[in-house]
């Protein structure tokens, strides 16, 4: 009797043991089951990656922000690109297609802030961009925000683009140099061409918008003037103003 006194004993102390331990088990498997959650973080880089490791998305600081001989979804960044704060963008191939960086600070005669986002072509440079730079030099400051829209060389790319501009960094003579690119330029391997801009050119102006022909030079503007006139102009291929309105 004694001895089956001891063993209902022990099995109701297991039994409860078990019941305790499995409810601990499923509260701490509930409570982790679902997403994190932090208040404040403090993080130098944050590298957004597909299920694969295809980084998509990069939020750095200054430090930590790619270039030279950094690599990204095993693809070269731009070695010659100044570090910025922001973010960059890939597509699903893992090629950088946009980004958001900004920059600002105090300097012995003044300020130099900016703030660009932009989308890329397919494997290419910048076709939309919103950009403000705020610059002051002795007293003299010049502010500018603008939203431009550009046609890219059609056979350029990332990688084709980086070769030549490293290929035309070697060359001393600045003739030498320009016709080279031109070259390149024909055979539409590189090159960006701004076709529209809306622009706030600051004060005295003009604001407006402004159309360009493929060659990129200005054909026609719709602005308000730096004495608040609206006006609307159009130009040859050689600059000369051709029409206008108001006619006077």
């Amino acid at each position: 009797m004694e001895h089956t006194k001891k063993e209902l004993y022990f099995l109701r102390t297991f039994a409860i043991s078990t019941v305790v331990g499995i409810f601990a088990f499923a509260s701490v498997a509930f409570k982790h089951s679902g997403n994190k959650k932090f208040g404040t973080i403090d993080v130098e880089r944050i590298n957004i990656v597909e299920k694969d490791g295809t980084v998509k998305m990069i939020i750095t600081n200054v430090a930590e922000f790619p270039n030279g001989n950094d690599t990204i979804n095993n693809r070269p960044t731009n070695a010659k690109r100044k570090k910025r704060s922001g973010m960059l963008f890939f597509n699903e191939d893992g090629i950088e297609c946009g980004g958001f960086i900004y920059d600002g600070h105090k300097k012995e005669n003044g300020h130099s802030s900016g703030l660009s986002f932009t989308y890329d072509k397919y494997d290419g440079d910048q076709a939309m961009q919103l950009l403000n730079t705020d610059l002051e030099r002795n007293g003299q400051r010049r502010t500018r925000s603008s939203l431009v829209f550009n046609d890219l060389a059609e056979h350029s790319t990332q990688a084709t683009t980086a070769k030549i501009m490293a290929e035309l960094d070697t060359i001393t003579d600045k003739k030498v140099q320009r016709d080279k690119y031109l070259a390149y330029k024909k055979k539409g391997l590189i090159g960006i061409t701004k076709r529209l801009e809306l622009a706030n050119r600051g004060k005295g102006g003009p604001n407006g918008l402004f159309l360009y022909d493929d060659q990129g030079k200005m054909r026609a503007m719709f602005c308000i003037d730096s004495e608040n006139n609206v006006r609307l102009e159009m130009f040859d291929q050689n600059g000369n103003k051709v029409n206008s309105w108001p006619t006077k």
